[in-house]
């Protein structure tokens, strides 16, 4: 069982029984219209895919890029895995993942004292990008680097996720 599902309280709408989930690191999560998805970004990245109408999401947490290699190929902290994982989750309730709109935001500096240029963060929000470019997917909006965290929060339906930053830097 993931973080994710632990962590994943409910409460009640006229139609059904909404779900309010927080992302930790390498977590995956998929929500349904009136659910809320949540999860704080440093260096990490969050990609949230939905359906154009707004009534079905995924959200993931990616802590690396790329394909993992050995004992973590199964590994969701890893943006391969963690796409596939959305994939699946999201085919499994009908909706086509190429047919979907994205939001990508985190990929925040943590040491700018350090890494002043090339970082973490940035990495992670160009892979980011470029996955969501190679599959067609469009990007809806974004906000990524700076030197801040980030609160990410969205209900699944036609409002636009929140996007707080914590502390600090300037963000694209």
């Amino acid at each position: 069982m993931s973080m994710a599902t632990r962590i994943a309280t409910t409460y009640k709408t006229p139609l059904r029984t909404s779900t309010a989930v927080e992302l930790m690191p390498g977590d995956v999560a998929i929500g349904l219209l009136g659910d809320q998805l949540k999860t704080l970004l440093g260096s990490c990245v969050s990609i949230i895919l939905t359906d154009p109408r707004r009534t079905v999401a995924a959200m993931c947490h990616i802590v690396h890029v790329g394909k993992p290699l050995g004992a973590n190929v199964k590994n969701t902290a890893f943006g391969m895995v963690a796409m596939s994982d959305m994939y699946a989750r999201l085919t499994a309730l009908g909706v086509i993942p190429a047919r979907c709109e994205a939001y990508v935001f985190g990929g925040g500096n943590m040491f700018p004292d350090q890494y002043a240029a090339t970082h973490v963060g940035q990495n992670n929000s160009d892979w980011a990008f470029d996955f969501l470019h190679s599959q067609g997917i469009p990007g809806v909006d974004h906000c990524v680097g700076g030197n801040g965290h980030r609160k990410v929060s969205w209900t699944v339906g036609a409002g636009e996720p929140q996007v707080e930053t914590v502390f600090g830097g300037l963000a694209s």
